[in-house]
């Protein structure tokens, strides 16, 4: 068994490739571990996974998977994660932000302080403020929905538990939020160290602002997805039989008082002309549509495995 796999995801990075190996390589044989490294080729447009292929000729622990297209960083990460057999496995991103040279106490905060997950925090950073800032806002926008005192969910730089990873899924931009599915599915015992920030040495950061919009998305998403993901019909057919419960009881109401009006000899006037009784029919109509949408929802339930079919181009083994 191996004692640590290495997953890093990379698009159009063939610069820093064979520096981060030969990093990855001395710290691996100085620590004497046992190891594997694999590249993930989100449909770089460069020479990435040219480079991938000569690495893995000189080093046979280096493995590699190369996608059709690009997919993003959270497909990357599923497939390495389905790839992947170390007792603990370590993601870091490929533009060398990350120090290899971090790896040793991330493995043995998992092997023998009992970490399930350890997350690495960039306490100092070189980036600008319009990136720094935006990032400690969104940071404790999670830590306030999620109730995970984390400080830098995203960062690249993180350790695990094989068993860990094995139950995690991936798409969108879900990797943002590795930690919070491995505390939803029972792995309580998640740690954070502070690790160093290194600025980028080649090429230019392939993340925008429109980032931070879709993980705010996402968190939205995910907290969703786990509290109803398995059984939406409690969310939208609850909500279904409330508005048209409310519509129905409007809507009679308004009978009833046209009816007793008329026994009465009371001037009234007709129910359509009571903006009442359109706010209760939309009510109703609201309500019968969110009523099927958890049906249907529930039907997906069951054929929803296809979130994560990613087409590889090519597998280095």
């Amino acid at each position: 068994m191996l004692a640590i796999s290495i997953v890093v995801p990379l698009y159009n990075e063939e610069e820093s490739l064979p520096e981060l190996s030969a990093w990855i390589e001395r710290v691996m044989l100085e620590n004497h571990f046992s190891y594997e490294i694999i590249f993930v080729n989100d449909g770089s447009k460069d020479n990435s996974w040219k480079v991938i292929k000569e690495l893995s000729h000189k080093n046979p622990h280096i493995r590699g998977v190369s996608f059709s297209r690009n997919y993003g960083k959270s497909a990357a990460l599923h497939v390495g994660f389905e790839q992947a057999k170390g007792d603990v496995v370590i993601t870091m991103d490929a533009d060398l932000q990350d120090s290899p040279d971090e790896i040793p106490a991330l493995y043995n905060m998992i092997t023998k302080e009992g970490y399930d997950l350890v997350s690495g925090w960039k306490q100092k950073r070189f980036d600008p403020l319009t990136k720094t800032i935006p990032t400690k806002l969104y940071n404790a926008a999670i830590r306030w929905v999620t109730g995970i005192d984390l400080h830098d969910n995203n960062c690249g730089l993180k350790a695990y538990k094989l068993e860990v990873i094995k139950t995690i899924r991936l798409y969108g931009e879900m990797h943002r939020y590795i930690p919070v599915q491995a505390h939803w599915n029972g792995f309580s015992k998640i740690g954070e160290k502070i690790v160093q920030h290194q600025a980028r040495k080649y090429g230019t950061t392939k993340f925008g602002i429109e980032r931070f919009l879709y993980g705010l998305l996402d968190l939205l998403s995910i907290t969703f997805v786990q509290k109803y993901g398995k059984r939406p019909m409690h969310f939208f057919g609850g909500w279904g039989i409330f508005f048209f419960v409310v519509g129905l009881i409007t809507t009679m109401w308004l009978i009833v008082e046209k009816v007793y009006s008329i026994s009465q000899h009371i001037p009234f006037r007709n129910i359509t002309d009571n903006t009442l009784f359109y706010l209760a029919l939309v009510s109703i109509i609201l309500g019968s549509q969110m009523f099927l949408a958890g049906f249907i929802g529930e039907l997906m339930t069951l054929n929803s495995d296809r979130t994560t079919d990613y087409k590889i181009k090519e597998v280095i083994h």
